[in-house]
């Protein structure tokens, strides 16, 4: 008799445990979050402070192709770096989307331009930013702010005019960096080492 009402009471209390409200909330507020960065120390200080907030369950990889070849479930945003290695992140949009279906679909950049911007967003991102972005900026991104305004048009620098050039380019070639440096008249690991670098900016 002991027994069975020890049994009676545990069974009670998981159930009250599965009816408890904040109990449901908490799991229905917890939102899949993919970061796709090859910088680790940046992906496992934005997977700290998501988590900490209670309502995110991160997945990092460093390859787009990686998290494409991973099983996958529809996921509420995926972070996405514009350039990972030999990879750039717009050729992945489109495949990503596919097989996560995030609501929001968010290009990270170092290299941030008019001509690569216009093609992330074509492609299906949501919205961009250019790094390095603070974590109020991503989360502002992640519930749904409408995308940066326009451009403000200044004249631009010798630089900014060959880095918009460069993306203008690249953006033509679908982002393919081997027909992108032919038709700038360059070696391929020369424009490679010009996209590594930071866009310059804008004062």
């Amino acid at each position: 008799m002991a027994a069975r009402s020890a049994g009676r009471k545990a069974a009670i209390r998981s159930q009250r445990s599965l009816s408890c409200p904040w109990l449901r909330e908490r799991t229905q507020l917890t939102k899949p979050l993919l970061i796709i960065d090859d910088d680790t120390r940046l992906t496992a200080v934005l997977e700290r402070r998501f988590t900490a907030t209670g309502n995110y369950s991160v997945t990092t990889f460093d390859r787009a192709s990686s998290a494409l070849a991973a099983p996958a479930q529809p996921c509420y945003a995926i972070l996405l770096d514009m350039m990972i290695d030999d990879e750039l992140g717009l050729e992945y949009i489109s495949a990503l989307k596919d097989r996560y279906q995030p609501q929001h679909l968010i290009i990270m950049t170092g290299y941030a331009s008019i001509a690569t911007t216009v093609t992330a967003m074509k492609r299906g991102a949501t919205d961009y930013l250019a790094k390095p972005a603070s974590f109020n900026e991503l989360i502002s991104k992640l519930e749904g702010q409408p995308a940066t305004a326009a451009v403000e048009h200044k004249p631009l620098t010798a630089a900014q005019a060959e880095w918009e050039h460069i993306q203008r380019i690249l953006a033509e070639h679908n982002g393919n960096i081997s027909r992108t440096a032919e038709a700038l008249g360059m070696h391929r690991r020369s424009l490679q080492r010009k996209l590594q670098k930071h866009s310059p900016t804008k004062k």
